[in-house]
């Protein structure tokens, strides 16, 4: 706890700073929509993320700018379709694969990333741009900043590193236009989401969305007993959603983002003994040279019928700030 309060101290003091204006914020002339969290582990930024770009790839040239966790390069990497997985790490490789149309960049530099991604010489010319865990990034000024929480682990339950997971006071939770409790129950109740909203103690203006995992409706050709296989931060929610849709399998659990090894491999081989190996897609990735391997999709679905609602919210913000907005074209006249 000691080491929490120093820590906490040292982030309210930087944070102040962005808020003081001692710090300086940089904004763009294009739509950011920053996804992120105030926690260490999965809440499901990338399936949100993924979300985010089928709703608007079909309108828009879309963009999504990340960190790159755990890759091997420097700098500022543009994916193209040949980019291999340790360039660019394992998330941003899935979903440039997964989405071959968009353009796909990671840079720790998030100002410098997103210049790079609205030069002119950068064909077809970016519309939107989806950052990728820079919560805490505040030397870019987003849009609409979405925060994401998981419902099994809530941030007013919870402390401040190290004596817990929060990368930053709870009054974080003020700089979000959304708020998001991802990993929601598919039955939670409408008194338990009131209670959740109560307890964030919001402003009005923010609003709050609640999702949970869809999963395809049949998995077909597993085999008995197939073999989990995951690398995730919070390996428990797909371990609890797939006991109802497949009967009886085994798991094994590794770090998130693992570098899997040739010894982990060989013992995933050993611990299958010929049966199917199930995973997700992120971990697909990176589970090379074994056979019989199923890659379970994930997707987010939004509860109580409020994906209508959240997608009104975002198209309407990406239409009135893009580039050829008149908007943007009255700020442009008065520069």
């Amino acid at each position: 706890m000691p080491l929490s309060w120093l820590y906490g101290l040292g982030v309210s003091i930087r944070n102040l700073m962005f808020d003081f204006g001692i710090l300086k914020s940089k904004k763009f002339d294009i739509p950011v929509i920053n996804v992120g969290n105030i926690t260490v582990g999965g809440t499901g930024k990338t399936p949100h993320t993924e979300y985010l770009i089928r709703l608007l790839s079909e309108k828009y040239q879309v963009a999504v700018l990340s960190r790159g966790y755990k890759r091997e390069s420097e700098g500022y990497v543009l994916a193209t379709a040949k980019t291999p997985m340790k360039e660019i790490g394992d998330e941003p490789y899935q979903m440039k694969h997964k989405f071959p149309k968009i353009h796909m960049a990671v840079d720790k530099n998030r100002c410098h990333g997103i210049e790079q991604l609205m030069k002119s010489d950068l064909q077809p010319p970016t519309d939107v741009i989806l950052l990728d865990d820079a919560y805490q990034h505040r030397y870019v000024q987003a849009g609409i900043n979405i925060l994401l929480m998981d419902y099994h682990r809530l941030i007013y339950f919870d402390k401040l590193l190290p004596a817990g997971r929060l990368r930053e006071p709870i009054s974080g939770r003020m700089r979000a236009d959304i708020v998001i409790i991802t990993k929601c129950p598919r039955y939670i109740t409408p008194m338990d989401c009131r209670g959740i909203v109560q307890s964030l103690n919001l402003e009005r203006w923010q609003k709050v969305f609640f999702t949970t995992y869809k999963y395809p409706n049949k998995l077909e050709d597993l085999g008995e007993n197939p073999l989990l296989v995951t690398g995730i931060a919070s390996p428990e929610q797909i371990e609890y959603d797939l006991r109802k849709l497949i009967p009886t399998f085994e798991m094994m659990s590794f770090p998130d983002h693992h570098n899997f090894t040739e010894q982990d491999i060989e013992n995933i081989r050993k611990k299958a003994a010929g049966r199917t190996i199930i995973t997700t897609e992120k971990d697909a990735t990176r589970l090379h040279g074994l056979k019989s391997v199923k890659v379970i999709p994930i997707e987010v679905e939004f509860l109580d019928n409020k994906a209508k609602e959240f997608d009104q919210v975002i198209e309407s913000y990406v239409l009135t700030h893009s580039r050829n907005s008149i908007l943007n074209k009255l700020k442009r006249k008065k520069k």
